[in-house]
C-alpha cells in the first residue's frame, strides 16, 4: 500500500510540472506579452504637473521596463533643460534691460504730468462767479 501512494504521488507531482511548465499541449502559464507604456508623455506640448503625476510606468516580472523608464527620464530632463535656459535667458535679458535703465536715467523718464488731474478722473468745474453776476452765459457774447 505505501508504494501505491509513493507512486500515485510521483505521477500527480509529475503531471502538474508538466502541465506548469508547458510540457503538454495546453499549458497553464503562457508567455504574456510585456506590458506597455498606455499613456506616454504628451510630444506635442511641453510636459506639466498633471502629465507626470498621471504617469503610470509598466511593471515587468524583474522591476519596471527600464526602456520606459529611460524614454520618461530623457522628457523629463529635456524638458527641464528647456525650462532652465528660457529662465536664463529671460533673467539675462531683464539684467540688460534694468542696467540701460539705470545707464541712461532720462531714456525711459516720463514727460512730468500734471499732478492736479490724474487721467481717470473728469476736470475741475470752474469756479463759480462773483455774487451779484448772472452764472448764465449771455446770448449775445456767448459768455
Amino acid at each position: 500500500m505505501f508504494w501505491f501512494l509513493l507512486l500515485a504521488m510521483v505521477v500527480v507531482v509529475a503531471a502538474v510540472t508538466l502541465a506548469v511548465v508547458g510540457g503538454g499541449r495546453s499549458a497553464i502559464l503562457q508567455d504574456v506579452a510585456p506590458e506597455q507604456l498606455t499613456d506616454p508623455l504628451p510630444a506635442t506640448r511641453p510636459v506639466g504637473r498633471a502629465d507626470v503625476e498621471a504617469l503610470r510606468l509598466p511593471v515587468s516580472p524583474r522591476g519596471y521596463r527600464m526602456a520606459d523608464v529611460d524614454d520618461a527620464l530623457g522628457r523629463l530632463g529635456a524638458e527641464l533643460a528647456e525650462r532652465d535656459a528660457r529662465i536664463a535667458e529671460l533673467e539675462s535679458a531683464l539684467a540688460g534691460a534694468q542696467a540701460t535703465r539705470a545707464g541712461r536715467p532720462g531714456l525711459l523718464k516720463e514727460e512730468p504730468q500734471d499732478r492736479t488731474q490724474t487721467p481717470w478722473q473728469a476736470p475741475e468745474r470752474p469756479a463759480e462767479p462773483p455774487q451779484g453776476e448772472d452764472p448764465r452765459p449771455d446770448e449775445e457774447t456767448g459768455r
